[in-house]
């Protein structure tokens, strides 16, 4: 049995969320397991399952270096821009 990472979107226009892990023997029988844990009252539209181990993740220790260049780009964030109320979701 592997380890499986379960993501799941809960409506259009919103993101992938972590919600869990679970082991299964495969893709389909977790993409199947998955659905049964995490979806029981009908919470998502779209299910993502990964190996666990097939995920790379950066070490906190090494933040500073591997986010510095972005911290010189203030221009990329989004508080520049004024957004009409009736835009949602983002």
């Amino acid at each position: 049995m592997e380890l499986f990472e379960v993501f799941i979107r809960s409506r259009n226009g919103l993101h992938h969320k972590h919600v869990g892990s679970l082991h299964a023997p495969d893709h389909e029988v977790a993409l199947e397991n998955a659905r049964d844990v995490y979806t029981r009252r009908n919470e998502g539209i779209s299910i993502w399952v990964v190996r666990s181990k097939d995920i790379l993740a950066s070490n906190p220790s090494e933040q500073e270096a591997l986010f510095e260049p972005a911290r010189d780009k203030i221009y990329r964030h989004p508080t520049f821009y004024n957004l009409p109320d009736d835009v949602k979701n983002i």
